[in-house]
């Protein structure tokens, strides 16, 4: 079993084997708050703080029959003792978490969470009814607020799903355009449907484009940055010749919405298309404005 379901099952051992969805996830933030490296990250969703990962790693658990999906809560299955497969360092911050947050209720650790880390509460449903004004104003101060008219780009290589949103977050893009070919993946929440709709809940559009992409069966046997080079260059003396309808309308999506990101799967810039896409947009006749690679 991965070492960050067996932190999970511990947190719901040491409260009596069963926790409110919304209190297990807010116990589970306030535990990787503590930790050197967390299990898990979370983003800022529509009740606070939020683990997709973690959310995907209780059903795949209740498929397993180790949980019990109680509707509004998760209800430990099993007698194991998962608390002692722990490190020792974090069977201490387990300890510290029922020590300080074992009387709070649901409510009480929404909105405890909400205080103390203000940024994670910035898209929430709940927190203008939960929190007085003054605090409901505090968190506004946390939202991004971006003025410049930038292009952005992103891949999801070697980050989590909730370290990218977070980026799109942070940057306060409003539409994410996916620029890949095939708009598949191997890695959690980056297939188009998926990618899709964690976008839309957190009010980022998504658009796919995928005639500006690279098929995949130009993308093999790429080893070394000359084998990249070559892809580029017949990239360039192609896809991006004969594209400029869409490279238009990203920038005219780029216009209307301030700021966007173009998205693909390589962490190194120089190793993905995306860059080329981006400088060819750079060059149309109306371009006068920010490029970030991000």
């Amino acid at each position: 079993m991965f070492y960050r379901r067996q932190v999970i099952l511990s947190i719901l051992q040491i409260f009596d084997g069963k926790l409110e969805k919304i209190a297990l996830q807010k116990l589970l933030f306030l535990f990787t708050k503590r930790q050197n490296k967390p299990d898990y990250d979370f983003i800022p969703y529509q009740y606070g703080c939020y683990s997709i990962s973690a959310n995907a790693d209780l059903e795949t658990m209740v498929k397993k029959n180790i949980l019990v999906d109680g509707i509004t809560s998760f209800i430990k299955n099993d007698k194991f003792d998962y608390i002692s497969k722990l490190t020792i360092f974090d069977k201490k911050i387990l300890q510290v978490v029922k020590l300080d947050y074992g009387k709070c209720n649901s409510k009480a650790l929404t909105i405890l969470t909400y205080l103390n880390y203000g940024y994670y509460a910035i898209n929430s449903k709940v927190a203008k009814d939960l929190l007085t004004f003054e605090q409901y104003q505090k968190i506004q101060l946390f939202k991004p607020k971006k003025e410049n008219i930038t292009l952005y780009t992103i891949g999801y290589e070697g980050i989590s799903l909730e370290e990218y949103l977070n980026k799109l977050i942070k940057n306060d893009i409003k539409t994410l355009v996916d620029v890949r070919c095939n708009p598949s993946s191997m890695k959690f929440g980056f297939s188009k449907s998926q990618l899709q709709k964690y976008c839309t809940n957190l009010n980022i559009s998504y658009i796919h484009i995928p005639e500006v992409g690279i098929k995949t069966e130009f993308r093999q046997n790429l080893n070394v940055q000359s084998d990249y080079d070559l892809l580029f260059d017949n990239y360039k003396k192609t896809v991006l010749r004969d594209t400029k309808t869409f490279q238009i309308k990203i920038l005219d999506l780029l216009k209307l919405n301030n700021r966007i990101a173009l998205t693909c799967f390589e962490a190194n810039i120089c190793q993905c298309h995306r860059k080329h896409l981006a400088e060819a947009i750079t060059n149309l006749p109306d371009w006068n404005f920010e490029l970030k690679h991000i």
